[in-house]
């Protein structure tokens, strides 16, 4: 092992404590039986590192070596002198440097070994030179002392070597360890390791780290790293931030290396986008989710049907979907939306080996071209209006009622019951008149878009025949005149005319009243009551009609007279007389006629002058 670390240091690369350059090849010289093997060429190093400076020799015959000195002299002096000792194994020589005091030592203390390296730690540009050897012993019992003449050229630069960072993989939740190596392979002063992180903002805040140092394969006193550990809860706050670890040797040396921290995570879906639409518009749906590595992105249709079948709809077909893979974001459009798009859609998200999942409902706003009005227009008086009007919109639509010619909102009336925005709406008017009747309009308001439509109100009611109905007869002109209201207008029917071949109807309308007058000629008129009958679409009624005379009338218009009285009596005496004439002339001519005689009379009688017949339910007038 000891072996490997020697050839190790004896021939750095770069990046390590020293650098020989392109060759690292060795030149051995011998003098008298001394030889030196030295690296050829001039050994390169980085300030505030270390430099190792390979070396063997032997010696002549009879010499035993006891110490090794090292002198750094400028190249122009043809050898070294005391004062330019700069290490020396003889621990109480009073000669070495004092600015190399501790920062000079033997790979191998083993002189006997033969082995001359030598490490110089903590360089500055001052320590670039000419160094030398020479070894003191004995010879045949007395001292003796030989120094070589071959030289090692030390050239120190700036430093440029950078730490070493490792970044073990960082889950968020989880605990991090991260590591920053310094530069060189030394024993020398350690050097002094910061972290920096640089966050949002650009600020910058030192963190304090553990520091630690560990040897290399094997412990020995000059083959030493120095390193320092962080330790921290990863979080998605730490993706993307820059940790800078910074070392700092003797002599205000220092290096820094920055690196990226890349932390798995993945934060809460999120859905953005205008989600209540009106219909012929267009939907912009995204969905995006905070992760690293960036997520994959998919949407969905809720569907029932699908849902039983254990399986949803990807919205690719017959819908304009963008999907940016492995992005971390997904737009989703449809254009030209309908009331059928409306729904819950579904974005799943799937980061690693988890699926994350948002929902989102879509609403579609819309309204079809017209209200639709449903219920019996028509309605007989005193029987109850009920009209409902609905129209198929979302949000619901504000119904509202008024009557053509009014300004008024129905539901502000006492008599009606209004159910407003929900679409619906019924006008429910009890006891209905015939001032009920009209236009009614119902009117749609949804949105900023208003619809109306209106229905006719019809309130139909029972005809009737009015008071100033009746008939007279002057000069055996028989006129009977019949006034009958109703909606639908009435008809007015004369059931005695089917028995007269000459008559004349006449028939005037005024609004909802009807007027029939019949004229005919009669010849008897006593005791006669003619019917009439008046019916529309609602029902029919009868009504019997007394005839008046104009003689009667005439009589009632004069009034009671102050002679009456007197005219009474003396119209009763004569009566009395003819009766008593009659009875007595009656008598006698009995007795001359034969018993059927009587019955011809009666009936020769009845066919000079027939009496009128009547029926009480359609009668007849002769």
């Amino acid at each position: 092992m000891f072996v490997l670390i020697w050839a190790t240091l004896l021939f750095p690369v770069r990046g390590g404590c020293a650098n020989t350059g392109a060759s690292v090849r060795r030149r051995q010289d011998c003098l008298n039986g001394f030889c030196i093997t030295l690296s050829e060429g001039e050994i390169t190093a980085e300030a505030g590192l270390c430099v190792v400076i390979p070396c063997s020799f032997t010696t002549g015959y009879g010499f035993t070596p006891q110490h090794l000195v090292w002198y750094k002299c400028e190249p122009s002096k043809q050898r070294c002198v005391d004062s330019d000792v700069i290490f020396h194994t003889n621990k109480n020589n009073k000669k070495v440097q004092s600015e190399f005091i501790g920062r000079v030592s033997l790979l191998e203390p083993d002189v006997s070994q033969k082995n001359c390296s030598i490490i110089i730690t903590d360089l500055t540009e001052s320590d670039s030179g000419s160094y030398q050897l020479r070894v003191n012993g004995i010879k045949y019992g007395g001292a003796d002392g030989f120094t070589f003449s071959p030289r090692t050229t030390v050239s120190v630069k700036d430093l440029i070597q950078k730490p070493t960072v490792m970044i073990p993989p960082l889950t968020e939740g989880q605990q991090t360890t991260l590591t920053c190596t310094a530069p060189g392979l030394c024993s020398g002063s350690g050097p002094e390791i910061t972290w920096t992180w640089r966050g949002t903002g650009e600020n910058d805040s030192d963190i304090t780290g553990n520091i630690t140092a560990f040897n290399t394969e094997n412990p020995t006193a000059v083959t030493q790293r120095h390193s320092s550990t962080l330790t921290f809860n990863s979080s998605a706050e730490h993706h993307g931030t820059n940790v800078t670890c910074k070392v700092s040797f003797t002599g205000d040396m220092t290096t820094e290396e920055t690196v990226i921290l890349n932390v798995t995570y993945v934060k809460k879906v999120k859905i953005t986008g205008n989600t209540r639409m009106k219909e012929g518009e267009t939907l912009n749906l995204t969905c995006s989710v905070e992760s690293f590595p960036p997520s994959l992105i998919t949407w969905t249709k809720f569907s029932e049907k699908n849902m039983l079948n254990g399986t949803e709809i990807e919205m690719q077909n017959n819908t304009d979907t963008f999907l940016q893979e492995e992005s971390g974001m997904g737009t989703f459009s449809i254009s030209k939306l309908t009331a059928e798009d409306s729904g819950q859609y579904i974005c799943t998200a799937k980061h690693l080996h988890n699926i994350l999942m948002e929902k989102v409902d879509v609403t579609v706003m819309y309204i079809k071209k017209k209200p639709v009005i449903t219920g019996d227009t028509t309605v007989e008086e005193g029987d109850t209006l009920n009209l409902t009007c609905s129209v198929e919109s979302f949000p619901p639509s504000r119904i509202t009622w008024t009557k053509l010619g009014s300004k008024t909102n129905l539901h502000n009336g006492l008599d009606t019951d209004l159910q407003n925005d929900t679409g619906t709406s019924s006008l429910v008017l009890p006891n209905v008149t015939v001032k009920h009747s009209g236009q009614y309009i119902c009117t749609a308001e949804h949105l900023d878009t208003t619809v109306t439509i209106h229905a006719d109100v019809t309130v139909t009611w029972f005809s009737k025949i009015l008071k100033n109905s009746g008939c007279e007869v002057q000069s055996e002109v028989l006129t009977c005149v019949c006034m009958s209201e109703g909606f639908p207008l009435p008809t007015i029917k004369w059931p005695l005319l089917k028995n007269h071949a000459e008559y004349s109807v006449i028939t005037t309308v005024s609004n909802h009243t009807v007027n029939s007058t019949v004229t005919l000629t009669v010849k008897d008129h006593s005791n006669t009551i003619v019917c009439v009958s008046s019916s529309n679409e609602v029902g029919e009624v009868q009504q019997n009609i007394t005839i008046i005379s104009s003689e009667r009338q005439e009589a009632d218009q004069r009034g009671p007279s102050t002679v009456l009285p007197w005219a009474i009596a003396v119209v009763s005496f004569i009566v009395n007389v003819i009766c008593i004439i009659c009875v007595m002339f009656l008598w006698n001519t009995r007795k001359k006629v034969k018993p059927n005689q009587e019955d011809r009379t009666y009936m020769s009688l009845q066919k000079r002058d027939p009496l009128p017949e009547y029926d009480v339910i359609g009668q007849s007038l002769n």
